[in-house]
């Protein structure tokens, strides 16, 4: 079995690739594995790291802002599409892979299309419920597009082959409970927020929960977990400003960076986060309640799309960053715990649109797809 993966450009198309293909080396310890991604992507990083080969090509993205700027990266990217597509031939006739996977990114593109006009068998893995416009451009090549969520289907062809297989969760995420999580962590029973904006931070969400959690520090009846990230280490000070030390409130456990996320999931009452697909996948196998703001500054604005597929199934309430304050926030946490007959039930319907086995649908479809070659 030569399975050749193509994804890459951000840790939600990198981290699902990643899953599956330890997923099936679990199975198959003789499988041959192989990468291929941006050559100076995170992933070039990410995939050494994880044990498995990389191949590197060199592609961009198109920017959709008219500008001289803007203009000339297009030329570059035009460029690279052409001797993206010699790169993954390469490859490709190199590494004679039974099967190509590719998981979102721009990077995906060139190698699938050249897989598939060299007769090797494509799949698609699409972790939005807006798919992207690699997946949508290949899907009819596709012998399965597989979909984190049904409702990403009406924005396909109607002849493509799709198969609803949820996004790979983390295996921690489904063995911590929360009464063990709060006691690691050293909490009592009062409310617990967990919120969060990315390893890198969000400026917006860092300057709403500033006053959420100065107020917490202040009346005590809240906890909160909370990582402002890379760009937010001004946050701390910001807190001060407001009337409230974070060093003098045990009630406040406020970080850079959330290590043990599992755990601090497992630990919360509700969750205040961007709407990123491995995120709410990891939501809804732990049946967390969520207040989602989602990010406006990601292509085709799937973040919303994904949001709202949780507000339409009533597990969750959003906030668009343009109305996002901290009045905001706070109305919509206190409306949910000073309310406990709705935690439970946006709780119960997280819980019911949980795909918990999504690595071994995948790696069934992929058994499949080789079993047809």
């Amino acid at each position: 079995m030569k399975i050749l993966f193509a994804g890459g450009g951000t840790a939600g198309h990198i981290n699902p690739a990643l899953a599956i293909a330890g997923y099936v080396r679990s199975k198959n310890p003789d499988a041959q594995i192989l990468f291929v991604g941006n050559r100076g992507g995170m992933e070039e990083r990410l995939v050494p790291e994880a044990g498995f080969d990389f191949a590197p090509i060199t592609i961009s993205g198109f920017k959709r802002k008219i500008s001289p700027k803007a203009l000339m990266e297009n030329a570059k990217t035009v460029k690279r599409v052409i001797t993206s597509s010699f790169e993954s031939k390469k490859i490709i006739e190199d590494f004679k892979p039974d099967l190509c996977v590719g998981t979102g990114g721009y990077v995906s593109g060139p190698v699938l299309r050249k897989a598939a006009k060299m007769g090797i068998p494509i799949i698609i893995h699409e972790q939005n419920a807006f798919p992207g416009v690699t997946t949508k451009m290949l899907s009819k090549q596709a012998k399965r597009v597989m979909l984190a969520i049904e409702d990403a289907k009406k924005y396909l062809d109607k002849d493509c082959k799709f198969v609803v297989t949820g996004n790979p969760v983390r295996a921690d995420i489904l063995k911590v409970n929360k009464e063990n999580a709060r006691r690691e962590l050293g909490l009592d029973r009062r409310p617990v927020v967990l919120s969060f904006g990315g390893s890198l931070g969000a400026r917006k969400i860092n300057e709403a929960m500033a006053d959420v959690i100065a107020r917490s520090g202040k009346d005590g009846k809240y906890q909160h977990i909370h990582a402002y990230g890379q760009y937010g280490k001004w946050f701390p000070d910001l807190v001060k400003e407001k009337g409230t030390d974070i060093e003098k409130c045990p009630n406040l456990d406020i970080r850079e960076y959330i290590n043990n996320m599992p755990v601090c999931m497992a630990a919360a009452d509700v969750v205040v986060s961007r709407a990123g697909a491995i995120t709410l996948s990891e939501i809804q196998a732990m049946g967390k309640p969520a207040i989602l703001i989602p990010s406006p500054n990601v292509a085709e604005n799937h973040q919303y799309h994904n949001a709202m597929a949780l507000v339409n199934a009533g597990a969750a309430e959003i906030i668009e960053e343009k109305d996002l304050t901290e009045t905001a926030v706070t109305e919509k946490l206190d409306s949910l715990l000073l309310n406990p007959e709705k935690l439970k039930e946006y709780s119960e319907n997280s819980r019911k649109m949980a795909i918990t086995d999504a690595n071994e649908r995948i790696y069934a479809v992929i058994k499949k797809i080789l079993n047809m070659v």
